[in-house]
């Protein structure tokens, strides 16, 4: 690790004054960022974290129905909120080990936009709403291929207003050191509309399956997928997968997530 500056403001405003400087980065709980830093593929002159902003931790239930979630809220936090619907913390529950959950934040696996990350695919399955401190944007707008999002220089993901579907499930196939998702598939079922989301597989990172979203809200069962093909191209290949074989989870992890909604 290099020498760089620290700064860890108590308020959103106090933040957006330190990112002033234009080398300085937010941080949030660290769980990408360090590591990167460590290996020398970003080098900030200074850290801005926002782990003591508690205008940026909560859970709350909306009037809407909605569910809002700060920014700043681990995912440990996530998981043990039974105010959660159930894809959501499942999703929560198995990400990392419980250092990972208890230091890493939804707000930060959002803004990194890893293309095997967890909560991208809630966000976009659930039709989310992520808001900054300047504006409101909808999932389908923000993620904007690996590693980038409609994020702008000085804007900071302050919360998450979750849709709260009336089926969910979150089903990956986990890559066993990372805990990272070789394929993750999250499910959303609403009245009028059944939302599928993809992470781990393609090179462009989280989408939607729109043909398997068709199929099921035609019908709503496992078998309407079995006539549906993933083809391998633009997905992921790797020392853990080959973009055929991710190509085929894609339709298997589908299936279970059809299986064990609720």
């Amino acid at each position: 690790m290099y020498n760089f500056e620290f700064k860890q403001p108590k308020t959103v405003s106090e933040a957006l004054s330190a990112l002033v400087n234009d080398e300085a980065q937010l941080l949030g709980g660290g769980q990408t960022l360090i590591p990167t830093m460590k290996q020398r593929l970003a080098s900030p002159s200074t850290l801005v974290s926002l782990t003591a902003i508690e205008e940026m931790k909560g859970i709350c239930l909306n009037d809407d129905g909605s569910i809002s979630i700060g920014g700043g809220t681990t995912h440990a936090d996530v998981a043990a909120n039974s105010n959660i619907f159930s894809g959501l913390i499942t999703l929560a529950k198995n990400i990392g080990d419980a250092a990972v959950r208890n230091r890493g934040t939804i707000g930060g696996s959002l803004a990194n936009n890893d293309p095997a990350a967890c909560y991208p695919a809630a966000a976009l399955s659930t039709g989310a709403v992520i808001i900054t401190n300047n504006r409101e944007i909808s999932a389908d707008d923000f993620f904007r291929g690996m590693f980038e999002t409609a994020l702008e220089e000085g804007e900071i993901i302050l919360s998450v207003r979750f849709p709260v579907p009336s089926l969910s499930s979150y089903q990956k196939f986990i890559q066993p050191a990372s805990r990272f998702a070789i394929v993750g598939v999250f499910l959303s079922n609403f009245e009028n509309e059944i939302r599928i989301a993809i992470t781990g597989a393609a090179e462009e990172g989280v989408y939607r399956w729109r043909e398997a979203e068709v199929a099921l809200n035609a019908n709503f069962s496992e078998g309407s997928l079995n006539d549906l093909l993933v083809e391998p191209e633009g997905m992921i290949g790797d020392i853990h997968a080959s973009s055929e074989y991710r190509a085929h989870l894609v339709k298997v992890m589908t299936k279970r997530a059809v299986k064990n909604a609720s």
